[in-house]
């Protein structure tokens, strides 16, 4: 089988690399997905969110674990990631936030050239359909439907009223002139005709509507293992659905899009990366390049909970579930009620010290108790409030178990390495605990889980038996110009030809905010960078 180019990969990032390079009819795409279609009723509907994140079952979920964290007490940590088409958009919170102008000016100044803010404005604008926000910094028409949440609970804008009480601003919207302030998200969900309510993963926005053109073909539940390289040059890729292998070539480029983890293990399989890695596992090297694998970014996150005197929130307890199922009418019929939430619906963006100029902290508050994301379930009405540190200064790294495919990759976030990092940690926890103690709260706030005594080292215990990832890895196939970078500003592997990696692997650094929606942005200006490369080359 031979097509123009293949995509390794059909998350969020491969999902609209493979709908906006098969727009031009004259060339052929292929795209390979380990997981499934991507429409189940899990995934369409917000609010199972919370039976996917788990991990038990795996449902469209690879559930990764880490190795074991020296700063947070030896734990092997989680790393949900999606396995499906749309990837981890088909199993997040559904969160629309861009980060900060000046991470993207970062990111230029770190040699991504045209990685600038004024430069990836507007990608970001051309996937934008958004039904509520306006002005030159938004966009109406664009296929990834982002709104306002259909049908917030009251709770959540009492934890607006309690940020106020730590001098934090409402904000109305967190992509718009400024990031600081406290506020309800904006969501990627279908806003208007028959699909009202539902998730609008990158899959449903750019994918599925055009699965049906004949120069794109879509292969599922197929997992690639192996690039094919004749001297400097990829030619292919060799895959394995089911029980059957597949030898995939590529007449123009092999794009890999499998995520922070499966881009630079599909890197490391096939022979590209560290010299010492690869003869670790006696893989032949075939092109030694060094930061393969390394540069591992993740926001790492901690969580405050409290019970509910309440119901008005989303309990797993008898009457919860009661209230979640009443409430498919709606959902089914209006696109509106308890189904509809994206679980996270409030946040806010703040700073650690009044001497910095942007955010340094998020907020994730969520309207269920959310204990080890999801796994230890509490038959009781809650909520929590999270803060996740945005900008790490602590480096990991994602390598191979072992030469086999099918083996989960090894990843070490390396979690608060840094000493930063922890002091920063903790300055949000502060702040988030006063907030939470505000009036605005008192109807809703039961008894406290996991309560600490209030000293430093006792603040500093409870964050290192219970913080984990807020799910945004990054920057292990980052971009670059110094022998550290694996991609060169244009995503092409450095020594290779017709290779790239487009998805947030090529990030150089995390991003001040969630990272959906700019791996959306980096395939839209991908899609751009490879129609230009063809077009220099049929000249």
């Amino acid at each position: 089988m031979e097509y123009d180019y293949i995509i390794a990969g059909g998350g969020s990032a491969g999902a609209v690399l493979a709908a906006r390079l098969s727009e031009d009819p004259s060339i052929t795409v292929c795209l390979i997905e380990a997981g499934g279609q991507g429409k189940s009723f899990l995934i369409n509907t917000p609010a199972m969110v919370a039976a996917m994140v788990s991990g038990r079952p795996r449902l469209h979920n690879w559930a990764f674990r880490t190795e074991p964290q020296p700063h947070l007490n030896n734990r092997r940590c989680y790393q949900p990631r999606g396995k499906a088409l749309g990837g981890s958009s088909a199993i997040n919170a559904m969160l629309y936030v861009r980060g900060h102008p000046s991470d993207y000016d970062q990111w230029a100044d770190l040699g991504a050239d045209g990685w600038d803010w004024q430069s990836v404005l507007p990608y970001f604008l051309k996937s934008e359909g958004n039904s509520a926000a306006v002005g030159p910094l938004h966009n109406a028409e664009g296929p990834l439907q982002v709104t306002d949440q259909q049908s917030p609970h009251a709770i959540t804008h009492a934890f607006v009223q309690a940020m106020a009480d730590i001098q934090l601003p409402e904000n109305p919207d967190f992509n718009g002139e400024t990031q600081f302030g406290a506020g309800l998200y904006q969501v990627t969900q279908f806003h208007t005709g028959p699909r009202k309510g539902r998730r609008c993963s990158a899959a449903a926005a750019f994918l599925h509507p055009v699965m049906s053109r004949p120069n794109l073909t879509v292969l599922t539940h197929a997992r690639a293992e192996r690039i094919v390289l004749d001297g400097n040059r990829a030619k292919g890729l060799i895959a394995k659905q089911k029980n059957r292998r597949l030898s995939l070539k590529a007449r123009r480029e092999v794009i890999l899009s499998a995520g922070a983890f499966g881009s630079p293990q599909l890197l490391l399989l096939s022979g590209i990366g560290p010299e010492e890695e690869l003869r670790a596992h006696n893989i032949p090297v075939a092109h030694a390049l060094p930061g393969v694998g390394r540069n591992l970014q993740d926001h790492l996150d901690h969580t405050l909970i409290w019970r509910s005197p309440r119901p008005d929130v989303v309990g797993f307890n008898p009457a919860g579930l009661m209230r979640l199922l009443r409430g498919w009418r709606p959902f089914r019929e209006h696109g509106t009620g308890v189904l509809t939430t994206p679980g996270a619906e409030g946040g806010a963006f703040l700073m650690s010290r009044p001497d910095l100029q942007i955010p340094d902290l998020q907020v994730h508050f969520v309207v269920a108790i959310v204990d080890d994301h999801m796994r230890r379930i509490h038959l009781a009405d809650g909520w929590s409030a999270h803060v996740c540190l945005l900008r790490p200064e602590s480096r990991g790294h994602v390598g191979l178990r072992d030469a086999n495919p099918a083996s989960p990759p090894r990843i070490d976030p390396n979690f608060l390495s840094d000493p930063r990092d922890l002091a920063t940690l903790k300055a949000g926890v502060r702040l988030l605990e006063q907030a939470m103690s505000a009036d605005a709260l008192a109807p809703w706030r039961g008894q406290r889980l996991y309560p600490h005594d209030n000293s430093d080292a006792g603040l500093e215990a409870d964050i290192r038996a219970r913080a984990d990832t807020i799910y945004h890895p990054v920057g292990t196939c980052r971009m670059g110009r110094d022998t550290m970078a694996v991609v060169d500003p244009d995503l092409r592997v450095k020594g290779l030809e017709g290779l790239r990696v487009v998805d947030a692997s090529v990030m150089p650094r995390l991003i001040g905010g969630n990272t959906n929606a700019p791996t959306i942005m980096i395939a839209e200006r991908a899609a751009d960078l490879i129609r230009a490369a063809r077009e220099m080359s049929d000249v």
